[in-house]
């Protein structure tokens, strides 16, 4: 598979790139960061997601949806990182439409027309600590009448506060450690005794504690199979993982192409500071770096559409990698801006506020490259 785009990808490319900065741009991103919104987000942009067609680019034809792979969903999410587009599209266009594939027709039936229509919201309630550590879950669901009660709480849900539907992965059986014994939920969000507490993440985004206080659902409510969710649950979270290392990528691009301007117009010494070979040698190294970490994701998203059993190594890589680019690309924009950069005016330090929250989304570099070596036998 080659790894640049095709005629209809490039298409999509260049639709998501004009939608984004006329109708989503960093303004935007500012406009609701001051305003202090509950949400984070404008529901009448993510209307206008579903006009574009991007709501339900990975929802069957079948139901609704265009059928479009991971490597569309990337382009979109590229342009979102590109313009800090505030948006649900990672957690409920990706994570939350992946989710759903394994659900029952009644429930696919009941949430993705909401999702195609821009109208419904999806949070992904897995963390429950600090680091993204799934298989340590310990929020439990227990057998009653012929449903489940769950139990527990779960920490920093990406867009927890707005969502209609949450999707809890939550123990029916087993320890904390195992990989056996989980199961995943769709849980509505006025479910009795389910409770959160709002929380903004360090970009500003909105996030949520929640707290499941023996919240009782029916059997409908599983996705995929009781004690055996292992499996889904993996290829969600992996669908957000290449996700959120392609939004990475564009939030690396555009830090990258503001320091090269800002490079190209701030003098010292009565020169241009981009004639300076120090700053020449590390704007060099940062394009090789962010080119190699493109070309990971780009095929981490096409083994994932493939169905190649190769692609939960390389969405490890390609994750961990893209984590590592981007920090250097955000990190070289504000040290080349100087002084200037650190003030709020200049968009560069939103972007490296985007990228720690993007990092540690559904695991840091660290946690993929020690992903790659076990997938690999170490």
């Amino acid at each position: 598979m080659p790894l640049y785009y095709d005629d209809d990808q490039a298409m999509l490319r260049d639709s998501a790139s004009a939608f984004m900065k006329t109708e989503a741009p960093t303004t935007h991103f500012r406009e609701f960061r001051d305003r202090n919104c509950s949400d984070g987000f404008s529901h009448d942009l993510w209307k206008q997601f579903a006009e574009m067609g991007f709501s339900g680019m990975l929802i069957p034809e079948d139901q609704g949806g265009l059928g479009m792979g991971h490597v569309e969903a990337g382009i979109v999410l590229e342009e979102i990182g590109r313009n800090l587009s505030p948006s649900p599209f990672l957690t409920t266009s990706v994570i939350g439409v992946e989710a759903l594939k394994a659900a029952d027709a009644a429930t696919r039936g009941k949430w993705l027309p909401g999702i195609i229509a821009g109208e419904t919201v999806i949070g992904i309630a897995v963390d429950e600590g600090a680091k993204h550590r799934p298989e340590q879950i310990a929020m439990t669901a227990e057998r009653s009448g012929n449903g489940f009660r769950l139990t527990g709480k779960k920490q920093f849900v990406v867009q927890g506060a707005a969502a209609d539907l949450l999707i809890v992965a939550a123990r029916t059986a087993g320890a904390p450690g195992e990989t056996d014994g989980l199961t995943l939920f769709a849980v509505d969000k006025d479910a009795a005794h389910l409770s959160m507490e709002a929380a903004r993440l360090v970009d500003s985004s909105m996030g949520a504690h929640v707290n499941f206080d023996g919240v009782e659902v029916d059997a409908d409510a599983v996705i995929g199979d009781v004690d055996n969710g292992w499996a889904v649950l993996t290829r969600m979270l992996d669908a957000g993982r290449i996700g959120a290392a392609s939004e990475a990528i564009g939030v690396g691009a555009a830090a990258m192409d503001m320091t090269v301007d800002y490079l190209k117009q701030r003098k010292q010494f009565g020169r241009l500071i981009g004639e300076f070979q120090a700053l020449q040698h590390r704007a060099a190294h940062l394009y090789a770096e962010m080119e190699v970490a493109r070309a990971a994701v780009l095929k981490a998203q096409q083994l994932l559409d493939a169905g190649d059993p190769k692609a939960e190594l390389m969405i490890a890589v390609a994750k961990a990698k893209a984590g590592q680019a981007v920090s250097l690309a955000v990190k070289e924009g504000v040290q080349m801006h100087g002084g200037i950069g650190m003030t709020d005016e200049y968009d560069i330090g939103l972007y490296m506020k985007r990228d720690r929250a993007l990092a540690e989304f559904l695991g840091d570099a660290n946690f993929h490259a020690d992903r790659v070596a076990r997938l690999q036998g170490y």
